[in-house]
């Protein structure tokens, strides 16, 4: 794990890239401004975590990393050590943390809720929408830090590591590390996460909704090789793809409503 400080004192936030190595764009973002520091009104704790799985290319080593926090130093497992590093070297800083999925093009922002910290942050950020994660926190970074995750964009894309250092760039002058005009988003839509999809077995998978858009009763949104899979409810998918997990296709949610600028 590498982590570098800009700016003299002891900082009161910080970036984070690397948490799964097939997400390259949070990476490209942090050292960035590692390779390129700019001047500083107060100082920014900069971190690129997953090192070993960044040059490997894969997601993870041994376990996947936002599924392991806290973590403990003595893990059996590469993530459990790092998640161990991770949780300690964030106690008393506001985070944002970089990802990217196989679900959607656009940014959007995770949070543990629609609480102060979104309140404050998240509408500065140049997102389409925020996702509160409710129930589906644990092991994640989220339930042991004050940190904001987002989605930059497709892994792997030109876009997403374009969409990251924007997403820097506004989260550092909205904490003030940065100077800079602070542009705030009215009216950004909220999506609570409800519950996960599962795979049937399968060789094959294809999604047939668009996610958050909303899918009504009895409508196909999925398909496991030759059988549809029906909603049986209406939902908003939330990073739902064929392919981006292994054992589901993502998550429903439901729209809860917007937060404000």
């Amino acid at each position: 794990m590498r982590i570098e400080t800009l700016g003299d004192g002891e900082p009161e936030i910080a970036v984070i890239g690397g948490i799964h190595g097939d997400e390259p764009s949070g990476q490209r973002a942090v050292e960035g401004l590692m390779d390129d520091p700019p001047e500083v009104e107060r100082p920014v704790k900069l971190i690129v975590v997953n090192e070993e799985a960044l040059e490997a290319d894969e997601r993870y080593l041994d376990e996947d990393l936002n599924r392991a926090f806290p973590g403990d130093p003595d893990a059996d497992t590469h993530e459990g050590r790092l998640a161990a590093k991770l949780t300690e070297a964030l106690e008393g800083t506001v985070s944002l943390s970089l990802h990217s999925t196989q679900s959607y093009p656009k940014p959007f922002a995770i949070t543990r809720g629609v609480d102060d910290l979104a309140r404050k942050y998240v509408p500065a950020l140049p997102v389409d929408s925020l996702v509160t994660a409710g129930d589906f926190t644990d092991g994640r970074l989220l339930d042991v830090a004050d940190v904001i995750e987002v989605e930059a964009g497709h892994q792997g894309s030109e876009r997403a590591a374009e969409n990251a250092a924007l997403l820097v760039d506004a989260f550092l002058k909205a904490a003030g590390v940065l100077p800079g005009e602070v542009e705030r988003r009215e009216h950004l839509p909220v999506y609570r996460l409800s519950r996960s999809v599962p795979k049937a077995a399968a060789t094959d998978y294809d999604l047939l909704a668009a996610n958050f858009e909303r899918v009504s009763p009895g409508e196909p949104f999925a398909a496991a090789g030759d059988e549809q899979v029906v909603a049986d409810e209406p939902f908003y998918p939330v990073l739902m793809s064929a392919e981006g997990y292994e054992s589901i296709f993502g998550y429903a949610a439901e729209r809860v409503g917007s937060i404000e600028g």
